[in-house]
């Protein structure tokens, strides 16, 4: 009788293990990997191949860019039809011009070395003040009421837009692999998307939790007979119109600026 006993109690502790474990297992949360997207050319507009494009904006039916590079950057009006440039002004040449935002009648342009955030008037291209800040400047959008950053690492900066001042943070990840090399930004349908430097992609990113939600593979957007013989970098440029829903993107010295419809791969 013992050890009918002992069996029975074996048993029925092992009855009751059983649906703490698949209770346990099913608890388990399992991550959702993010889909990736393609693209479908709708558009092909004229681009000034000597633009260094570090920032693009589109507000109000007004193309808005920023150009780098040393002794060259610049902050541009251009008409997005011909690629003409309307206005344009010249930063110090000590300044290398990075990311672009427009917000109200301002339009700040950040510098990629110096530590500051170059502050024009929207209409005259008057330079209004320069604001600090203490890391490299990259890419740089808006909420609508703050600003957003990128240095170039997997963080993402929430920054006054009267002072400058940090309010916030966000890292960027994608599961537990944190996303460098975070570039130009823009605010689309409340995601941040950002080009990924010396990629063909751009990372959709929830701003509550900095999880990539999605990403779209451009390549092949700039064919190599678009290149005319000449040098042309990396993919950079991102603008939104929210008012006709259209995305426009291009990269630095690109002869070409492509308005995309974002479609499943």
């Amino acid at each position: 009788m013992g050890c009918r006993c002992r069996l029975f109690v074996l048993l029925l502790a092992t009855a009751l293990l059983v649906p703490l474990a698949v209770t346990a297992q099913e608890a388990t949360p399992v991550r959702e990997i993010p889909a990736t997207f393609g693209y479908r050319v709708v558009t092909e507009y004229p681009h000034d191949r000597r633009a260094f494009t570090e920032g693009l904006v589109y507000v109000d039916g007004v193309l808005y860019e920023g150009t780098g590079l040393y002794g060259g950057s610049t902050l541009r009006r251009v008409e997005l039809e011909t690629g003409e440039v309307l206005q344009v002004i010249g930063l110090s040449k000590e300044y290398f011009g990075e990311g672009i935002s427009v917000l109200g009648d301002r339009i700040y342009q950040l510098t990629w070395k110096s530590g500051i955030c170059v502050v024009f008037d929207r209409e005259t291209f008057e330079l209004q003040e320069a604001l600090t800040y203490s890391t490299e400047g990259w890419g740089l959008t808006t909420d609508g009421e703050r600003l957003i950053m990128s240095d170039g690492t997997n963080r993402l900066f929430i920054r006054d837009p009267e002072t400058f001042a940090e309010l916030d943070t966000i890292d960027v990840y994608d599961g537990a692999r944190a996303i460098w090399n975070l570039n130009e930004l823009e605010v689309v349908d409340g995601e941040i998307w950002a080009n990924v430097w010396q990629t063909d992609r751009i990372a959709r990113i929830d701003p509550e939790t900095g999880q990539v939600t999605g990403w779209i593979d451009l390549t092949g957007l700039l064919s190599e007979s678009d290149w005319g013989g000449h040098k042309v970098d990396v993919l950079n440029g991102i603008a939104y119109d929210p008012d006709t829903d259209r995305l426009f993107v291009t990269g630095k010295l690109w002869p070409k600026l492509f308005e995309i419809e974002i479609v499943p791969q």
